[in-house]
């Protein structure tokens, strides 16, 4: 735990979930908004580095940590949950979301969600998918790993798409820490439906009013960078920024004097 002031509170969902979410430090308010498998606690560190200037609040995302988990899921329903987390942060916010929090974060701005600046890490979409395409072999198989209960197995799958090896993925789900991140590894299937059909949603991105930064990583992918510059192509008030030396796990030290200085802007 951080020497940073936290409180431990909930808010309501438009459709009656409870949102479990943390604030620390003063100041104008800032949320974080997670990405797959992350919960408030992943942010912790980002948001402790942010939190001497800033009232900062991390959530956890439905579905994970204290958070609750109302069914049949739909995409409207987690624009809902950051629209409570921010009317409880006084009902407008500086907002940055990470992955595919990132995406959540842009459709919540499209769809109105009150956001004096947005900023977005790396959302996944892909720059050369076509709007409209069918799922990938991929996510069918861990759809289908889900709807047999096989959390683990589909867990091992993500991880292998984002990259990581077959030794790692089996170290890992030898790890204390399997055990946490298969409990919150069916959220995997919103995420999903957070990303649509994974190409660039131009049209969404023309209905983002307020100054959106998009960060991305000098030493990601290609195709991560070239998917940072579309969508700050497609924004009405988009900049682009490359934190050089940074993959898709940025370094909360690098990333937080950004932040500071984008919303101080």
């Amino acid at each position: 735990m951080d020497n940073m002031s936290r409180t431990l509170n909930k808010a309501r969902s438009a459709d009656g979930t409870v949102i479990a979410y943390e604030q620390r430090g003063e100041g104008p308010s800032v949320v974080l908004v997670g990405g797959a498998l992350c919960t408030a606690a992943t942010d912790a560190p980002l948001a402790a580095l942010l939190a001497s200037r800033f009232s900062v609040f991390t959530y956890d995302r439905r579905g994970r940590g204290g958070s609750g988990d109302t069914v049949p899921y739909a995409v409207e329903r987690e624009i809902e949950d950051l629209a409570a987390v921010i009317d409880e942060a006084g009902g407008s916010a500086r907002v940055h979301g990470t992955s595919s929090g990132g995406a959540l974060a842009l459709r919540a701005a499209a769809a109105g969600v009150p956001m004096g600046l947005l900023s977005v890490y790396e959302p996944p979409f892909d720059p050369l998918a076509r709007p409209g395409r069918q799922h990938s072999p991929a996510v069918t198989r861990m759809h289908g790993l889900l709807a047999d209960g096989r959390r683990g197995d589909a867990l091992a799958d993500f991880l292998g798409e984002t990259g990581m090896s077959p030794e790692m993925v089996a170290s890992m789900r030898q790890s204390p820490g399997w055990t946490d991140l298969e409990a919150v590894a069916h959220t995997l299937a919103y995420d999903g439906a957070v990303m649509g059909d994974g190409a660039v949603p131009v049209c969404l991105l023309h209905e983002v009013a307020m100054r959106v930064m998009i960060v991305d990583g000098g030493a990601s992918p290609a195709w991560r960078r070239e998917a940072a510059r579309l969508i700050a192509d497609a924004l009405p008030r988009g900049r682009h920024r490359t934190l050089t030396g940074q993959t898709h796990e940025a370094a909360p030290h690098v990333l937080a004097p950004v932040l500071e200085g984008f919303f101080r802007g």
